[in-house]
């Protein structure tokens, strides 16, 4: 996620818990700062990500906390100290969006020096200028591209590199929130989303490119090849690393013979995949250049979902809906 492993120790942001709450989760006979189910603010490497308290552990008299990071996979859940976490509070709801903007600006810093650093006309940026994004789906030479299988856990540095991306750092907030109450829905209420949705993810891909023709007065091919690359990516790994433990049994009764996934689920598990992708991508050998083409479209379908989100969202999830009577008793 945030570029460090479970195991890292606090960085120097982490002491923006600061005062009472650290001091409150130390010390002999004293009350947790934090309470099972509490949403909080978790610093992961430099980072702040919302998270939400599953347990909590009094051990030699320090409290330690069982997180999960909402919208992140359980492979990241994990033990924390007092001093990684933060109250969900506007204040601290603040930080953290300057915290991830401070670090979007040091990249783009970084990245501005390297290309001072390439002479003009070189043969580097001249492939570079020649790059374009039908070229990083339609790659020959490429073996994981949109459209083709992909390496569900890529190398940790790659996830690491990801975690950093375009892509994560512009996410709509108001989607951010719908992926929060996505998951308390399914894991805390036990509640599913009814099958089949309407519209799919096919009719939400179908209505972008109108979107985008309507407005280009054109027919891009990119736009159209990564729309195509979306739905094969998302029946790809919908089974694989999109559902919670509990739509399982609800996938098996939906998804029989030759139905794809794209053509029964909605724009809750369309969402679920762009917080994967830059995973994903990264598991893609392809340029930086290309590979922020590649976001800044992917970025644009994101705010059609957001503009879109009262139509293509649902606002409750159905608890009667097929496979929900049988997580109840679990």
């Amino acid at each position: 996620m945030g570029g460090s492993s479970n195991t890292t120790t606090t960085t120097s942001g982490g002491g923006g818990t600061g005062g009472k709450d650290k001091d409150k989760g130390k010390g002999k006979g004293s009350p947790a700062a934090f309470t099972e189910g509490e949403r909080v603010l978790a610093y992961h490497g430099p980072l702040l990500y919302e998270a939400k308290v599953q347990k909590t552990e009094n051990r030699e008299d320090e409290w330690r906390y069982f997180v999960h990071y909402l919208g992140w996979n359980k492979n990241w859940d994990e033990w924390v100290p007092s001093d990684r976490l933060l109250k969900y509070t506007e204040e601290n709801i603040r930080k953290q969006q300057e915290l991830t903007k401070n670090q979007a600006v040091d990249k783009t810093i970084k990245t501005g020096r390297a290309a001072q650093n390439n002479p003009k006309g070189s043969n580097a940026d001249a492939k570079t200028n020649k790059e374009d994004t039908k070229g990083v789906v339609k790659g020959k030479k490429r073996k994981n591209q949109l459209g083709n299988e992909v390496a569900i856990i890529p190398k940790l540095e790659k996830e690491r590199r990801s975690s950093e991306s375009l892509l994560m750092s512009q996410f709509p907030l108001t989607l951010k929130k719908q992926l929060v109450d996505d998951w308390e829905f399914v894991t805390q209420l036990g509640k599913l989303v009814k099958l089949p949705r309407s519209p799919t993810v096919d009719d939400i891909l179908k209505k972008y490119l109108e979107h985008r023709i309507k407005k280009d007065n054109k027919i891009s091919d990119s736009y159209a090849e990564i729309t195509r690359g979306l739905r094969c990516y998302f029946d790809k790994a919908l089974p694989a690393m999109l559902l919670y433990k509990k739509e399982q049994k609800q996938y098996k009764e939906e998804i029989k013979g030759d139905v794809s996934p794209s053509s029964v689920y909605g724009a809750e598990h369309l969402l679920r995949l762009f917080v994967k992708l830059p995973e994903l991508l990264a598991s893609v050998n392809m340029e930086e250049d290309a590979l922020n083409k590649l976001q800044q479209k992917l970025l644009d379908i994101l705010k059609f979902l957001q503009k879109n989100q009262v139509a293509f969202f649902l606002s409750a999830y159905d608890g009667d809906s097929k496979g929900a009577d049988a997580v109840k008793g679990k």
